[in-house]
């Protein structure tokens, strides 16, 4: 896994609102669009690009399906993955059930890892 691919991914779309509602709205068409023209953009550098990282299948899915238990799990940051998705989930689930709603659902989803040894988030 590219954890550095993925963890830049989260990181940049959670902190722009116009990439945050196009992944909420079209997460196939977005994903392929950020892996080639703006995850190769360096950060804060707009002039240059890399060449060297993507996705990987599994990683793609993942994303593609908002997945954020597979991503913990391929050792996505915890902080960045759970943050990215509360932009995503926290508005319907508060209306449904209230606040928290979204990370206790996050927390549950993730109880297999309670007795194990977090997955490293080293890049």
């Amino acid at each position: 896994m590219s954890k550095y691919y993925v963890n830049k991914f989260l990181f940049t779309v959670d902190r722009d609102p116009d990439y945050l509602k196009r992944y909420t709205e079209d997460p196939r068409s977005f994903v392929v669009t950020w892996e080639q023209s703006i995850g190769p953009k360096l950060i804060g550098n707009e002039g240059e690009a890399s060449t060297v990282h993507g996705f990987t299948t599994a990683e793609r899915d993942a994303l593609i399906n908002h997945d954020y238990v597979a991503l913990f799990e391929m050792g996505a940051h915890f902080f960045l993955n759970l943050t990215l998705f509360i932009g995503i989930y926290d508005e319907p689930y508060l209306t449904k059930s209230g606040p928290l709603s979204f990370q206790r659902e996050f927390a549950a989803k993730l109880q297999h890892w309670r007795d194990k040894e977090y997955p490293s988030v080293e890049t």
